[in-house]
């Protein structure tokens, strides 16, 4: 999937398999903890999502903001056009999210209430998984979150299983085994967000074998 590649019916069912494995193996319910800690009812978010995918995060986060009748506007930016092509189609009743290619590395707009990154960090080597948090930090002026799978035996255990009876497709099964072995330790992502410079930030174990890093601005 890191690779640039058109749109075609393999990689829509990869995403469509990863979405699936994101609903429920853990990530919507780590994303939507946090979003219950700083989206309130009746305010205002501009956000951002970092190596969005096809966008099933930013459309998670509309959503709730719309049960809790909240205002958000989210970039969800991505480097592949062909994924952003797909995000765009599935978010056609979701006006309030602006699909942006870009370099996660390297992009730059006027900072954001909160800054996501969900199951990227891992996708990326050590210098540049530090780069991508220092960007997430100077975009953010409140709120970051970067989540990802956390490297052990679990996580290889579950993907390998998921893999062999259920999610069988070629791509899914060779990008979601890639995925667990080339996370990060959880005393690797602390090291991560400490040469980055991140101060005061706060980092946690969560089901699935996944982990977070958080920053609070405002605390």
């Amino acid at each position: 999937m890191d690779r640039p590649q058109p749109v075609s019916a393999e990689l829509k069912s990869d995403l469509s398999n990863l979405r699936q494995l994101n609903r429920y193996f853990g990530s919507y319910r780590l994303v939507e903890y946090f979003l219950r800690r700083w989206l309130k009812p009746r305010t205002e978010m501009r956000i951002v999502d970092l190596a969005t995918g096809s966008g099933d995060i930013p459309r998670l986060i509309v959503d709730y903001a719309r049960r809790i009748n909240a205002e958000v506007t989210i970039d969800g930016v991505d480097q592949q056009a062909s994924t952003i092509e797909i995000a765009r189609d599935l978010s056609r009743d979701y006006p309030e999210i602006e699909f942006v290619p870009g370099d996660v590395l390297t992009f730059s707009r006027e900072p954001y209430d909160m800054v996501l990154c969900s199951l990227a960090l891992h996708h990326f080597a050590e210098n540049d998984a530090v780069t991508l948090l220092k960007r997430c930090r100077a975009l953010s002026k409140q709120y970051v979150l970067v989540a990802d799978l956390r490297r052990g035996w679990l996580a290889s255990a579950g993907v390998r299983l998921l893999t062999t009876l259920f999610f069988r497709q070629e791509m899914t099964q060779i990008d979601a085994r890639l995925s667990a072995a080339r996370a990060f330790s959880f005393s690797e992502m602390r090291s991560l967000a400490e040469r980055a410079g991140w101060k005061n930030f706060a980092h946690g174990r969560f089901a699935f074998a996944r982990q977070a890093i958080w920053l609070d601005l405002g605390e």
